[in-house]
């Protein structure tokens, strides 16, 4: 599936001399966090394009996973020594140190409540964390033959799912029962969910799925290109994918309803490392391995959108008016990253 609505230009673009890996945009603010191959986490201003504070360092240990809490006040991150990090997003200091796997962390997710964390590991198992008082509430529990590259939370908070090699799981979340083993047909890189939990994206090698939840039928298969990061707008109508592959220098916006594209954001330096979208999810913002930081103007990719109708089971259907302008729902957005 290709589009042929290309975007080559960005609204704005900061050049930061590293190679960043992850970005973290903070809730109501023109200020993102950025964890870089040299081993640091730095706030920028966006509006600015500087630097915002000193850099945090974590510079021993190399990160795999970042995710940002429900109240946007700390950062957990999981790096290749099996340690999760919980950090002040104020500060950058380190709050709690959370110790238990015995292999590289390949991604962290906060529960709704922003009490619990989870975490997976190339050691095969995923624990859930009480962040308050740090300690192992549940776990380790074996998910994966292997290792594995991704675990969420359901909105709910009820429920985690683990993506590895062909396989999606589904566990509660409270006894770490297994409750679904879905074939997910190609290695699971990256995982999101709706937040009415009905819907449950997995992205990975050339393929990108979406889960029924009340059947855990797959819907469709959206994209044939390799994934390992996946982005919801906070009103869940824009999915953006990126693949962090040495020649893929493309991040695809598509239509969450209709699985189909919108538009495509071509860098055209390097290749793309990590995307979020801002609060109001009217831009996205993109890191290159040539050392920028893209922003992106959705809502002006949106209207020059060529209006064409696509497939759906229940009829065409073309992007709709206002497709910004609906109330946001007050949810996570989930960028997972193994």
């Amino acid at each position: 599936m290709e589009d042929e609505n290309l975007a080559t230009i960005p609204y704005r673009k900061i050049h930061v001399k590293i190679d960043i890996r992850y970005i973290i945009h903070l809730p109501g603010k023109q200020r993102i966090i950025t964890y870089s191959s040299d081993g640091s986490f730095r706030v920028w201003d966006l509006e600015r394009g500087t630097q915002f504070g000193e850099e945090w360092e974590d510079k021993k240990i190399g990160v795999h996973a970042i995710a940002l809490s429900p109240d946007g006040k700390t950062i957990a991150s999981g790096s290749s020594d099996g340690v999760v990090k919980l950090r002040n997003v104020d500060t950058g200091k380190v709050i709690k140190i959370l110790t238990g796997h015995t292999n590289r962390i390949c991604s962290v997710c906060w529960s709704s409540g922003g009490g619990r964390v989870v975490s997976g590991s190339w050691d095969e198992t995923f624990r859930v964390w009480n962040v308050e008082s740090g300690q192992t509430i549940l776990g380790p529990i074996k998910a994966m033959d292997g290792g594995m590259n991704a675990v969420c939370y359901s909105p709910d908070a009820n429920m985690i799912a683990t993506g590895g090699y062909t396989m999606l799981k589904i566990w509660d979340a409270n006894t770490g029962e297994l409750l679904k083993t879905l074939n997910a047909e190609v290695n699971v890189t990256c995982l999101a969910w709706t937040s009415d939990g009905k819907t449950l994206i997995t992205g990975g090698m050339f393929n990108i799925m979406k889960f029924d939840t009340a059947t855990w039928t797959p819907v469709v298969g959206m994209w044939k290109r390799f994934i390992n990061t996946i982005s919801l707008s906070p009103n869940e109508h824009i999915l953006a994918c990126a693949s962090g592959a040495p020649l893929d220098k493309k991040v695809p916006l598509l239509n969450l309803e209709t699985n189909q594209p919108i538009g495509t954001l071509v860098h055209n330096e390097d290749a793309v490392n990590s995307a979020t979208f801002s609060a109001d999810g009217k831009f996205l913002i993109t890191s290159c391995s040539d050392g920028h930081i893209y922003t992106w103007d959705l809502s002006a990719i949106v209207k020059n959108a060529t209006p064409r109708p696509v497939s759906k089971i229940n009829g065409a259907h073309r992007i709709p008016t206002g497709f910004f302008d609906d109330a946001l729902r007050d949810t996570n957005v989930r960028d997972l990253h193994p």
